[in-house]
């Protein structure tokens, strides 16, 4: 943007904030399309709390390494040859964890690093005896390459095998060793 004289926008009736202004809605309108998902528990904060920053091998992947229950804690996860690693960025006991992707390899992307930079941001909010999880992949949006399949994986691991975890006492986690279909093509 030029920069204007405050007499020359008065003159020639510009608004130099006009640009900015568009631009901040259009980065707020796209980052309520961030993969999100909720689920409702019969659990306290703190046990939804801790199945996500200690349980993450009992209900995501069973091939982890490293340690999810501090802040700045680092670990990576991994089925086949796809790895994720994490550093945790924010963490609030019982009310927010963020995990901040500090390197990804996912091999059937053209771009295998799609999820670098991309932060997985948990929140916890109980009414009475349940307890809401909400989980906003921020970065993980339509448009970017994996968007489907991950979606399709993320509604699995948190609908299915975390609910199944703070429901049953077992969560279905990805085997060591395990491969995804597009790894084995």
């Amino acid at each position: 943007m030029p920069h204007l004289h405050p007499k020359d926008v008065a003159r020639n009736n510009q608004d130099p904030l006009k640009g900015m202004v568009n631009l901040s809605i259009k980065i707020k309108h796209m980052s309520t399309k961030d993969y999100h998902c909720s689920i409702i528990v019969n659990k306290s904060q703190q046990e939804a709390f801790e199945a996500i920053s200690k349980g993450v091998p009992e209900w995501w992947a069973l091939d982890y390494t490293g340690s999810g229950d501090h802040l700045n804690d680092r670990f990576k996860i991994r089925f086949g040859e796809t790895s994720v690693n994490f550093q945790v960025t924010k963490f609030q006991p019982f009310e927010q964890i963020d995990w901040q992707v500090t390197d990804s390899y996912l091999p059937w992307q053209k771009d295998k690093e799609e999820w670098t930079n991309t932060t997985i941001v948990w929140k916890f909010n109980s009414a009475g005896d349940k307890t809401t999880i909400d989980m906003t992949h921020v970065g993980l949006f339509p448009g970017v390459e994996c968007y489907t399949m991950c979606e399709e994986g993320w509604n699995h691991f948190i609908k299915d095998s975390l609910l199944k975890l703070l429901t049953e006492g077992k969560g279905i986690p990805v085997e060591k060793g395990w491969r995804t279909a597009n790894e084995v093509r």
